[in-house]
């Protein structure tokens, strides 16, 4: 599984999980239910004007820097997240991936499809060649960062946002 290409489709099954594979564009409508589908969400995201999404989805399709994977169980969007990776000068010109949009379907929480895109993420970004991998949440979302810790995630580092336009 290439970001810009190569074996595109091709799934990767995790036990009794669903698959996770690269999402395709008819995906899109089933993504942005997801990201709309919690507090923070329901205030941001307009699923019904599907026109920027598709905007983006095109520009992120085709950057051989991103990734963005769905879950499929049964034909049916069960999760997502994204994964940018992120080449740097620091620390030795490590290359990193960027965990972004981690959503998983209310039917299916508490059932380990978070930790099992999760595990998919860093296994993606040890094959890219990624030396870390990090993520950032808000700062509400405090069951969130429980579920990270766990997985081994240290709150390492305090972000900042700047609203532009």
């Amino acid at each position: 599984m290439t970001p810009g290409g190569g074996t595109r489709g091709v799934a990767r099954t995790l036990g009794r999980m669903p698959t996770i594979e690269r999402a395709r564009v008819e995906d899109v409508p089933a993504i942005v239910a997801l990201l709309a589908d919690d507090p923070l969400g329901a205030g941001r995201e307009t699923p019904d004007d599907l026109d920027p999404y598709l905007r983006a989805f095109a520009v992120i399709d085709a950057d051989p820097h991103q990734y963005l994977a769905v879950a499929r169980r049964d034909g049916r969007v069960v999760g997502t997240l994204q994964l940018p990776l992120l080449p740097g000068l620091s620390r030795t010109a490590t290359t990193r991936a960027q965990v972004e949009g981690v959503r998983v379907h209310a039917d299916e929480r508490g059932g380990g499809l978070g930790t099992a895109l999760l595990r998919w993420a860093e296994h993606e970004a040890e094959r890219r060649g990624c030396a870390l991998l990090q993520l950032t949440t808000d700062a509400t979302r405090e069951d969130a960062h429980r579920f990270y810790e766990r997985l081994g995630y240290e709150a390492s580092h305090v972000g900042f946002k700047k609203t532009l336009a």
